[in-house]
């Protein structure tokens, strides 16, 4: 599988407080990037794949509520993930 334990931990360690850590929204946002990243080079091979389609936009739809959910609550760790990651605002 492309997503293993290791690679989590790796996740949540790196973009959140501790690698034990799985609820915070700066490891999940960056989860969910890396799982939409492997989505869309997956859609770009297979264009009539819609299941993995309609699991991208929920991936995207649920990023982007985290990310809001990040802006309001704190604006600087909102701007240090969306620097860390790369991400349009």
């Amino acid at each position: 599988m492309y997503l293993t334990t290791e690679k989590k931990k790796d996740f949540f360690k790196e973009h959140g407080k501790s690698a034990e850590d799985t609820g915070s929204a700066e490891g999940q946002i960056a989860m969910f990037s890396f799982r939409i990243a492997h989505l869309t080079e997956h859609l770009k091979k297979n264009k009539k794949d819609f299941g993995t389609q309609r699991a991208l936009v929920k991936l995207v739809g649920k990023r982007r509520r985290l990310l809001n959910y990040l802006k309001e609550r704190d604006i600087e760790r909102y701007r240090a993930i969306i620097k860390s990651l790369k991400l349009r605002k």
